[in-house]
């Protein structure tokens, strides 16, 4: 096992080099950087209008004829060489890059282009929203999906399997912003009811109330976006669960241990349930980065939640190059991470699995 996780790790390397290298590469042509963006600001135009197809992260948004930035006609063309320079596209874009990955291999991200603060400090800043969101959703996904899809594996075809399933498969074809603008109209001062606050995880004066009182304003504020997110969040999981226990039970080391006189409940979780959570941990990964980085973007803004899914999207709009970029690191980095823990994990609940044996 040891040397597999060395393999691991060592590929790693130049599985975040490639990620960030095709993003890289892709930006330079995205319409609309931070240049022009500025050049939009200052003249008063939006920055799709002044975007056309080029973007300025690789200097090639220029005027056919003009060699200026669109929408930069009549501007100092010394002023336009210093904004190059203060984003630092006054570089070749090798340099750039290899300059950029040499900070981030330091975990330093550098300044954001139009906020004035370091990127680190922004991420910080917005991770407890998301750690929130994604803690509490993968512990309640889990906790429901699991015991839900045995039940339904053990009593498959019964009303119970029924009626269940036909709410979970209702539930998964909601969209999640849609349930969540629902529960703000019927629970959140819209047309209805106002039990619960629309904005923010906590109240403005969390910090005078006591400890108790902190956790009922958190577990208040948290409500309506993870009940929000739960609806499809566990979905999958529970009828991944069913089926493949369902497969399990049907095999014939089953059929040898319930001959041998063992209890349902000592076959069930004695026997098949190592083996049909296998395949429930081989998605635990994609399940992980959904719920703490992309499952919640809609969420945040709805909820006005300021976290990392909204941070993100509002660098994208305003190419924030460095924001942008730092989030893409972290969140590449630490889903190669939980990868390799699944692994392990592999062979902690099925100690018949060795990697060492294998390619990676």
């Amino acid at each position: 096992m040891g040397a597999y996780i060395l393999r691991r790790l060592a590929l790693m390397i130049p599985t975040i080099l490639g990620i960030m290298a095709i993003s890289f590469v892709v930006v330079q042509f995205a319409p609309g950087g931070p240049v022009e963006q500025v050049i939009s600001d200052l003249s008063g135009q939006s920055g799709d209008r002044l975007s056309g197809g080029g973007n300025d992260f690789g200097a090639s948004a220029m005027d056919e004829g003009g060699g200026q930035y669109r929408g930069a006609q009549g501007l100092d063309p010394e002023f336009i060489a210093k904004l190059e320079k203060q984003f630092g596209f006054d570089k070749p874009p090798l340099e750039r890059f290899l300059t950029m990955m040499g900070n981030y291999i330091r975990f330093d991200f550098g300044e954001s282009f139009f906020r004035n603060t370091p990127v680190i400090d922004l991420i910080l800043d917005k991770m407890p929203v998301s750690i929130s969101l994604g803690v509490w959703i993968l512990i309640l996904s889990y906790a429901i999906s699991i015991p839900l899809g045995i039940k339904k594996a053990v009593e498959d075809g019964s009303p119970f399997d029924v009626w269940t399933s036909g709410i979970i498969i209702v539930g998964y074809a909601v969209p999640s912003f849609l349930f969540g603008i629902l529960l703000i109209v019927l629970f959140a001062g819209g047309s209805f009811f106002n039990w619960f606050p629309l904005r923010g995880i906590v109240s403005d004066n969390f910090a005078d109330l006591s400890w108790w009182q902190k956790i009922l304003d958190y577990l208040w504020h948290m409500t309506l976006p993870l009940v929000t997110l739960l609806l499809s969040a566990f979905a999958t999981t529970t009828l991944l669960t069913k089926n493949s226990f369902i497969d399990e039970i049907r095999k014939q080391y089953v059929v040898t241990a319930r001959a041998k006189g063992l209890s349902e409940r000592r076959v069930l979780y004695g026997h098949v349930f190592r083996n049909a959570m296998l395949i429930v941990i081989a998605g635990f990964p994609a399940a992980f980065i959904s719920a703490f980085f992309t499952g919640s973007l809609l969420i945040e803004y709805i909820f006005s939640l300021d976290g990392l899914g909204r941070l993100g999207y509002e660098s994208v709009v305003k190419r924030d190059y460095p924001i942008v970029f730092a989030t893409l690191y972290i969140f590449s980095l630490l889903g190669l991470v939980v990868s390799l823990l699944s692994d392990l994990i592999y062979t902690w609940v099925d100690p018949r699995i060795d990697f060492d044996r294998r390619d990676v």
